[in-house]
């Protein structure tokens, strides 16, 4: 996989595969959360009302399309109750 990568976005490090990272990760951050929203049964609408945002912004986080800021990741992930949790990697 990390060669056909390589050949089609381009290598680690590279703008192009920079970017290309940061896109699949908002997409899969937007998965997860809609993959929760809908287990609990709620609407983006209702979603909205707790976390005090527009149905757009919502919609636009569950596919991945925004850059999501992580005070509102906090606040999403709280009213779906979900945990995040940090941990340091070796760099």
């Amino acid at each position: 996989a990390s060669d056909i990568l390589n050949d089609e976005v381009g290598k680690l490090g590279t703008p192009e595969r920079e970017e290309f990272d940061a896109k699949a990760k908002a997409w899969y951050f937007g998965e997860i959360l809609k993959g929760r929203r809908k287990e609990l049964g709620l609407t983006q609408k209702e979603l909205t009302t707790l976390v005090g945002r527009e149905r757009t912004y919502i919609n636009r986080i569950e596919k991945g399309e925004t850059d999501l800021q992580l005070s509102s990741l906090i606040r999403i992930a709280a009213a779906l109750g979900l945990m995040l949790k940090l941990e340091a990697v070796a760099l």
